[in-house]
């Protein structure tokens, strides 16, 4: 059953299978996390209050990706 993402995503690291940081949450939309690979400090307090906003250098990561949720991260299937 995959992840349901919601805005409390924002601000939280995306990692690997392997527990590899991959980036930082800036903003969910719909079934979508939009993903800044290199956030700098601005980003980073933006996503944390819900401020973020998606720009062209961020990937997208579908919810399906998702193997789990923890407090502070998104941690991606193996499979992928």
């Amino acid at each position: 059953m995959p992840v349901t993402l919601t805005d409390d995503d924002e601000g939280k690291t995306v990692v690997d299978a392997t527990g590899r940081r991959l980036g930082l949450v800036t903003k969910v939309v719909d079934d979508t996390a939009y993903v800044d690979p290199q956030p700098g400090l601005a980003e980073k307090l933006k996503a944390a209050v819900g401020w973020g906003d998606a720009d062209a250098e961020e990937y997208t990561v579908h919810q399906d990706a998702i193997e789990a949720r923890g407090d502070d991260e998104l941690r991606l299937r193996g499979e992928l």
